[in-house]
């Protein structure tokens, strides 16, 4: 009879090295896709601020974003190449393997087919039962012609299994050859492509550098609008601190600074860091938070309260959770911004051309609460500034929201 517990490792160690590496290829191209629907959202944006013909920072900004993306996207095909070779490499093995296991077999079941053919006379197999020394020998020789006789059933059988298993093997193999041939065909292609971006990126960038004044003014302007929002900004959190202390004080337990629902409201929002919702449906970070190197002028620092999204024209800013509207506020040169408040937790949604709420109105998760300003005159840029605070403390939103 044949070991059969080997085999019965041997299958949970092959189905856990198939599984395994499904898990990482679909991941890889979950990934790959996904990369790649970025890719097609950023073209979009690239198509909407082509139909102006002049450079513009919001441009560089987003090809900046777009070569990122490509690199990423090559990464993941290279990643997915590497790892359907070392299926292949794999799956060459166990082509060997099985063609091995399916000679040896083969020579086995064509030894019993000559011993069964010597000895097939039913009287030649009667003779040695009767031949037995007592009823017990017989027995065992009964059993034994009924092990031969299954023996060679389930080799004839295992022939089958290991044959559908072996072409099994073989065109998956074949296929896997084929993704390969295709994704590699696939990277050069991608490969070009970057190139061709990182081309554009040294022209955008040349062409910005020699317009050193006109960013300098722009970069100015902005930082004004920016400082007269902060200033509102502060204000209403020293407004709401002042309602906060007058709750204080005519509440019988003096440790309470905040009502019972704002801290609720409060504890579900910090609660949910890391998991909500973008304040535009489609977009991409073109600005981080806090103070960095400014993209084109040297020695110039950009300070940012929040983080930029840049996205389609027409596009609505939508409330990242529940809350109640604080304030609208029109700023000079930065036209309008929404406060919205949720416990102590703050949320600042600026740069919109209308708005759809107004103050003291409750508000809900992924509400359009205003339209964002698309600037004609500045490559169609359409930019939602967004900022988080907890009390008067700045907080990175990036930390906040679902990564994409």
């Amino acid at each position: 009879m044949v070991n059969k517990i080997p085999r019965f490792f041997l299958f949970f160690f092959f189905f856990g090295a198939i599984s395994s590496y499904a898990q990482s290829l679909n991941e890889l191209r979950r990934q790959k896709e996904k990369t790649a629907e970025e890719i097609e959202y950023i073209n979009g944006l690239l198509k909407e601020t082509n139909q102006n013909v002049k450079t513009s920072l919001s441009r560089l900004n987003v090809l900046q974003k777009q070569i990122a993306l490509q690199d990423r996207l090559i990464n993941n095909i290279t990643n997915e190449i590497d790892c359907i070779e070392i299926s292949i490499k794999s799956g060459s093995k166990k082509i060997d393997s099985l063609n091995q296991e399916l000679k040896i077999v083969k020579e086995n079941y064509a030894n019993l087919i000559r011993y069964a053919r010597r000895n097939q006379d039913f009287n030649n197999q009667l003779l040695f039962l009767l031949s037995a020394d007592d009823f017990n020998q017989a027995y065992k020789r009964f059993v034994y012609l009924r092990q031969i006789a299954d023996y060679r059933k389930e080799q004839a059988e295992r022939i089958s299994e290991i044959t559908s298993s072996l072409n099994q093997q073989v065109a998956d193999f074949n296929s896997k050859k084929e993704d390969k041939k295709n994704l590699l065909v696939t990277k050069i292609d991608q490969s070009k492509r970057i190139e061709e971006q990182k081309n554009k990126q040294k022209e955008y960038y040349s062409d910005l550098q020699q317009k050193e004044k006109d960013l300098k003014k722009k970069l100015e302007n902005q930082h004004k609008a920016e400082a007269r929002l902060q200033k509102e900004i502060e204000r209403v959190i020293e407004e709401e601190a002042r309602k906060a202390a007058a709750r204080k004080a005519t509440k019988e337990s003096k440790s309470i600074a905040i009502t019972k629902e704002e801290k609720a409201l409060s504890g579900d929002f910090s609660s949910n860091r890391g998991r909500f919702p973008w304040p535009v449906s489609n977009g991409l970070i073109t600005d981080h938070f806090g103070e960095h190197p400014h993209p084109v002028l040297k020695y110039v620092q950009v300070r940012n309260s929040g983080i930029d999204i840049t996205t389609h024209s027409n596009e609505k800013a939508r409330a990242i959770f529940k809350g109640e509207v604080s304030k609208v506020i029109s700023i000079s040169g930065g036209n309008l911004a929404v406060i919205i408040r949720h416990g102590n937790y703050l949320t600042v949604y600026s740069n919109l051309v209308e708005v759809f709420v107004k103050a003291g109105q409750k508000v809900e998760a992924k509400q359009d609460i205003g339209k964002i300003y698309t600037d004609v005159n500045d490559d169609n840029k359409t930019i939602l500034k967004f900022q988080l605070w907890h009390e008067s403390t700045k907080l990175d939103p990036e930390e906040w929201i679902q990564r994409r």
